[in-house]
């Protein structure tokens, strides 16, 4: 089965760093934690999500990875990244990682993103991440993400 183009993409950031990980898409929508879940027939905490937020004084997108049911403490992430953040829209998310949202994969973006993840998913031996396309998304392990962001181990609560 052939990959949309931005499914592809991911395919390949993976395949660049050598993680033998297999994007697949799905009829369904896998555009929210609970939609994934249902999806792969998962807990909804081994959803991997992507929260892309804006650091206000900056502009520098901030790439939060979160456990699917958690909500993520923007002031936990102002003090890591020292400046006010907010929620990014559409058109920043897509200009500045190359995906739309609810498909923001943690690999293959435009640009580097600073990266947090969230301990929370540290507890699962496999989870899911969006693979950009809500339709699109990947088994992988917790390690596997830590690889592939480099991102920050916190609790995002």
């Amino acid at each position: 089965m052939s990959l949309s183009a931005s499914a592809l993409k991911v395919q390949q950031a993976l395949n660049t760093i050598g993680l033998t990980l297999e994007v697949v898409e799905l009829p369904g929508s896998t555009r929210t934690a609970q939609e994934a879940a249902q999806a792969v027939g998962c807990q909804v905490g081994q959803i991997a999500k992507s929260i892309i937020f804006q650091a206000l004084a900056s502009h520098r997108p901030i790439l939060v990875i979160a456990s699917g049911p958690n909500r993520v403490n923007e002031k936990v992430i102002e003090e890591l990244v020292g400046e006010a953040i907010g929620k990014a829209d559409a058109d920043f998310v897509r200009q500045r990682t190359g995906f739309v949202i609810g498909g923001v994969p943690p690999i293959g973006h435009s640009e580097h993103l600073e990266s947090f993840v969230d301990r929370d998913l540290l507890v699962y031996q496999e989870i899911w991440a969006a693979a950009g396309t809500p339709h699109a998304v990947f088994r992988l392990t917790p390690g596997d993400l830590l690889r592939m962001t480099s991102g920050i181990v916190i609790q995002v609560t």
